[in-house]
């Protein structure tokens, strides 16, 4: 019985967080949440740049990936429950922080606060990029687009324009076809997720650190002020939406994650 439990964790493990540069003695741990319409390729890698003291895994959703064939999510809870139930074991262990980029960033926060509402637990540092404070007037406008309503070629233009994905895929139909669907998929989640900052109630407090590229549209990031007692810092490294697939962004992304997780004093 006990073995059946084990391999359906561990099978549970591979299918949800991919991790290729496993460190079982690392003391800490970094969870990456991709974008929409991403995988788990670009920050999966960044396992490689990081001291042994830190173990990198990527979240994986359904309809992707080895993934593909599984329909995609219904809503933001059931993401976040599926993330927590695979990792809450692992989470329990050893300290970590998350880091999100865009989408990643409100999937991030959401399993967070699900983390410190239901068990008690709080990543010690929130790494969040391109993305508006989730109770900002700001976020409202993406709660409100009618997606369905656009066609496929509009919700490509608006990829494109984003960037951060190689122009190469998007030769490809099949490619094509899949990356649009699972980028109305992810958005839709996106729109179920809703927070409301209770008065007085500040949820987190650990420090914050929000990335945005410079090119990019502005994003409400003041406002995660409000939820946290603990340190916030910004940096805005050039480029647009997707500045932190450019090399030299990379590595300052990883060398300053690397320095506020190590200087923690956990």
């Amino acid at each position: 019985m006990m073995c059946c439990f084990l391999l359906c964790f561990f099978l549970g493990m591979e299918k949800v967080v991919v991790c290729p540069y496993k460190r079982p003695n690392a003391l800490y741990r970094l969870i990456c949440f991709p974008w929409a319409g991403g995988g788990t390729s670009q920050l999966a890698q960044w396992g490689r740049l990081f001291s042994s003291s830190v173990e990198v895994s990527t979240v994986r959703l359904p309809g992707r990936e080895s993934r593909r064939k599984e329909p995609f999510a219904k809503d933001m809870a059931t993401v976040v429950n599926e993330i927590t139930s695979v990792l809450l074991k692992e989470l329990q262990e050893k300290p970590f922080a998350f880091f999100g980029h865009s989408f990643g960033s409100y999937v991030s926060f959401a399993v967070a606060l699900h983390l410190k509402e239901k068990y008690g637990l709080e990543p010690f540092h929130l790494f969040l990029s391109g993305a508006h404070a989730p109770h900002s007037e700001a976020f409202l406008p993406i709660k409100t687009v009618s997606i369905s309503d656009k066609k496929d070629e509009d919700v490509l233009k608006y990829i494109e324009i984003l960037g951060g994905t190689p122009s190469e895929l998007l030769q490809s139909e099949d490619i094509k076809d899949h990356l649009i669907l699972t980028f109305r998929e992810d958005l839709r989640v996106l729109q179920t997720f809703s927070f409301e900052r209770a008065e007085r109630n500040i949820p987190f407090s650990c420090d914050i650190t929000c990335f945005n590229g410079s090119e990019d549209k502005s994003h409400d990031v003041e406002a995660w002020h409000d939820l946290t007692s603990g340190d916030i810092s910004f940096y805005e490294l050039p480029g647009g939406h997707f500045y932190l697939l450019e090399p030299s962004n990379e590595i300052f992304l990883t060398k300053h994650i690397t320095k506020c997780i190590e200087n923690a004093g956990l």
